[in-house]
């Protein structure tokens, strides 16, 4: 344990370069990668598919894992049913139902 604060201590403590106009700036750097959320990648992917964008399809399947694009489907889904059936004022069940093309219960 000692050892890692004695190493933490000699890096803390090191002379920290002085800024000066003698040396610009280092020259513009590669912008950073920006990352989505599995929300994202679920609108994305979802959109995508109602609009037959194969690209864009593709696209959105690497922004995450499968299996959090599968979770954000999921719940972009069940929040839609929801939507549609607070409008309809009718269940979830018979809307989900309808969307798909099943018959009522």
């Amino acid at each position: 344990m000692s050892g890692i604060l004695a190493r933490l201590w000699k890096f803390a403590s090191r002379p920290r370069p002085i800024a000066s106009s003698e040396h610009p700036p280092p020259a513009k750097r590669r912008p950073e990668k920006r990352t989505h959320n599995l929300f994202e990648a679920a609108a994305a992917y979802v959109s995508a598919c109602a609009e037959d964008d194969q690209d864009g399809i593709d696209e959105a399947a690497t922004w995450v894992s499968p299996e959090a694009l599968s979770f954000g489907v999921n719940e972009l889904a069940c929040r839609a049913v929801i939507a549609i059936a607070r409008e309809r004022d009718e269940s979830p069940a018979t809307v989900a139902r309808t969307l798909l093309g099943l018959p009522a219960v």
